[in-house]
């Protein structure tokens, strides 16, 4: 399993927005990607933003790119999204998960 990390930060006025998106919109595309397997939304004050870190979970690399395009280390950055964040990771990382616990 693959696990592809990135963050975008939003004003305090704005983090709710992004989340509301995160949960509605991008939830409602990733369910349709083959190979997706989850997604964490974490989010954290940082200073005078709020700084939020995606972790979404795919079977491979190949499910990635089907997500993301060609480059999958592309951010995939919406006009919605856009519109909350004052700023964003133009990269994202990949990382093989290694273990996964579960309660």
């Amino acid at each position: 399993m693959i696990a592809r990390i990135w963050r975008g930060w939003a004003s305090t006025t704005t983090a709710d927005d992004y989340q509301h998106h995160y949960g509605a919109d991008v939830a409602e595309h990733l369910q349709q990607v083959a190979g997706f397997r989850g997604a964490r939304l974490l989010r954290r004050q940082d200073c005078d933003e709020v700084m939020f870190t995606s972790i979404t979970f795919f079977t491979s690399m190949e499910d990635v790119r089907a997500f993301a395009g060609e480059d999958p280390e592309q951010a995939v950055v919406e006009a919605t999204a856009r519109r909350a964040l004052t700023r964003w990771d133009e990269r994202v990382t990949h990382h093989e998960v290694t273990a996964d616990l579960q309660p």
